[in-house]
């Protein structure tokens, strides 16, 4: 079989090129190298890959290039053990079918079957599901598996160790014969072994082990919590804290690097960038730069910084957060090679918490979390760099014949009192940093001192309790449970206070994303109606 080093090698259509491509997708993962050709050809694959791998897409690319979307009913059916998993793997695949006209819905228990069953009604093509609430429609009548071309098990071992194996078999049991089976489970017990036997006809099975050789105990990793807005600003001022030797600053796209490497240009950093569209002439122009140190910071993508061996990478910082946690791991040994110690950085945004955490799981690593260098402690740095620059320039004595007539002049006109602090800060003001503002205003909100206090679309009307929506809220932005304050439950709104200091955070992840799977609205509250 050809080796499909890209993804246009598969033959998929631009649509979902296209969608890829803005995931930031520039090559299959192994796990999708060996099984999406498969799939696309119509057979039976069972996939031992553990979370990590790329599987969802592995999957989830082969269903959005065969469902139809002119059908108006469902045809893909995917078994997840979780309700996280059923979100997960559900926008995974939204995104994949980004270009598509094709409806797309979780179903677990913990949210409204009402709302559920409405989407049904509406008609939905691919369904992902937990098999307690996947059973409950079907025993309504209000899902129809007859259409169903594609059946996927995921995490079939994790749906075992859960005793939701007599309820696959009855889901099983209600699709048609003629359909496309798919299992990936990151284990295979006698159970899953009898299932395949059972239902599958003659599958290929295709094994891709997660590479568990972890970063080197020499590695420092952190983490900063920044504002998409702020996303530059925050890079920026981490450089300028930070004691780099050189480093390699990740992002997730081709258009990434380039707008990164212009705008590091622009602010005076000694920056390049790499990535596929180069030439191999340009590519070697950057890398010989690179390696003899007169570059600093080397932009590149995944693809792009696969095999660079360079021994002087003190730091590296994943601009973009890493698509999966394989990419985490690759990413961040370029650092602390040869027993050197190096410094692994991830900037992560509101809505890219939950991916932290999955990297921090799957990895099995403490990613600790740092704020961001203050105004004052840049500040202060500089001001060090420039009085060292003072005392070497004293210290040659070598000063421009017009420089000395100046100074001579300034003497003549100002007293030294006056003098010294004009001419620091003219040197010193492009360069000194003022706090950074997040750029919201959310004005007065009712809610207590120190606290901001917003309004949801969601209340029990999806059976939301203050518990479930702290322990989400906790989960999503990186706050603990007990920094969130007064909650309020409606029946169909909400409202909840949060820090000052969280709250553009909260309001960024929230905005335009999901809660419990629902996509839902979030404002700041107005104030409460006084008597």
């Amino acid at each position: 079989m050809m080796r499909m080093s890209t993804f246009q090698d598969f033959g998929i259509s631009d649509a979902t090129l296209r969608a890829l491509q803005d995931m930031g997708f520039e090559e299959p993962s192994p796990i999708q190298r060996e099984a999406i050709p498969v799939i696309l050809e119509g057979k039976d694959v069972i996939g031992q890959a553990q979370t990590g791998t790329g599987k969802t897409a592995a999957f989830g690319i082969p269903i959005v290039e065969t469902v139809d979307p002119r059908v108006p009913h469902v045809q893909a059916l995917i078994l997840v053990p979780t309700r996280e998993l059923a979100v997960q793997v559900s926008g995974e695949i939204r995104r994949i079918a980004k270009y598509k006209p094709l409806k797309v819905l979780p179903v677990y228990g913990g949210q409204s079957i009402v709302h559920q069953v409405r989407a049904l009604r509406q008609g939905v093509h691919v369904v992902i599901g937990t098999p307690g609430r996947l059973l409950d429609h079907l025993e309504r009548g209000t899902l129809d598996l007859s259409r169903v071309k594609i059946l996927v098990l995921d995490e079939a071992d994790e749906m075992l160790d859960m005793g939701f194996i007599e309820d696959i078999e009855r889901i099983l049991e209600r699709l048609p014969r003629e359909r496309q089976n798919l299992l990936f489970s990151a284990t295979m017990p006698p159970p899953i072994l009898a299932l395949t036997r059972r239902y599958m006809r003659d599958p290929v099975t295709i094994r891709v082990t997660r590479d568990d050789k972890l970063t080197a105990p020499s590695i420092t990793q952190v983490y900063y919590k920044v504002l998409e807005r702020n996303k530059l600003e925050a890079l920026a001022r981490i450089l300028d804290a930070e004691e780099i030797e050189q480093s390699i600053i990740f992002c997730r796209t081709k258009k990434g690097v380039d707008e990164l490497t212009e705008a590091l240009q622009a602010r005076g950093y000694l920056a390049d960038g790499i990535h596929g569209d180069l030439s191999q002439a340009q590519r070697e122009r950057v890398m010989r730069d690179f390696r003899a140190g007169r570059i600093e910071h080397l932009i590149a993508t995944d693809v792009a910084a696969r095999g660079l061996d360079i021994p002087n990478v003190s730091h590296v910082i994943n601009y973009d957060i890493p698509q999966d946690p394989e990419s985490y791991v690759h990413r961040i040994g370029r650092t602390g090679r040869a027993g050197r110690s190096g410094v692994a950085i991830t900037l992560v945004t509101p809505r890219e918490m939950k991916q932290l955490r999955m990297i921090q799981e799957v990895t099995r690593v403490h990613i600790e979390p740092r704020d961001l260098p203050s105004a004052g402690e840049i500040n202060l740095r500089r001001a060090d760099a420039f009085l060292g620059e003072v005392e070497e320039a004293i210290a040659s004595g070598e000063f421009h014949p017009v420089a000395r007539d100046l100074a001579a002049r300034l003497q003549e006109r100002f007293s030294a009192d006056a003098l010294v602090p004009a001419l620091v800060h003219l040197a010193l003001r492009e360069s000194l940093e003022e706090d950074v503002a997040h750029g919201y205003d959310f004005g007065e909100t009712g809610a207590q001192e120190g606290m901001v206090r917003f309004f949801l679309n969601v209340g029990k009307n999806v059976q939301l309790t203050p518990k479930r929506l702290a322990e989400e809220l906790a989960k999503l932005v990186g706050i603990s449970e007990s920094e969130i304050g007064r909650i309020d439950i409606f029946d169909r709104f909400s409202f909840v206070e949060v820090p000052e200091a969280v709250a553009p955070f909260v309001y960024e992840a929230l905005q335009g994303g999901r809660l419990m799977g629902l996509r839902i609205n979030v404002e700041p509250a107005r104030p409460r109606q006084r008597s």
